[in-house]
């Protein structure tokens, strides 16, 4: 296997590794950020408090983005086992 090849595969799944679990991480950070930001202007120190809205809202943000996950992770998986036979 050639190095460039090696190298293409890699950042291939560093794409799709960033653009799967991209929504989630994005939308877990604004709603971390607006709980801390609510916390801090409201003096209130409930550690509880952001682990509950992150949980809900990662949750709906996966049913909503799963068919998008899987289409990109399928594409990525046939796109692997079609250069099986060129690998030598």
């Amino acid at each position: 296997m050639q190095d460039a090849l090696v190298i293409q595969l890699a950042r291939d799944a560093f794409y799709y590794v960033l653009l799967i679990s991209g929504p989630l991480l994005i939308m877990s950070l604004i709603v971390g950020l607006l709980i801390s930001i609510f916390q801090a202007a409201t003096s209130i120190s409930e550690q509880t408090l952001t682990y509950v809205p992150k949980l809900v809202i990662t949750f709906l943000v996966t049913v909503l983005v799963l068919p998008f996950m899987l289409s990109n992770l399928k594409t990525y998986t046939i796109q692997l086992f079609q250069m099986i036979p060129t690998l030598k």
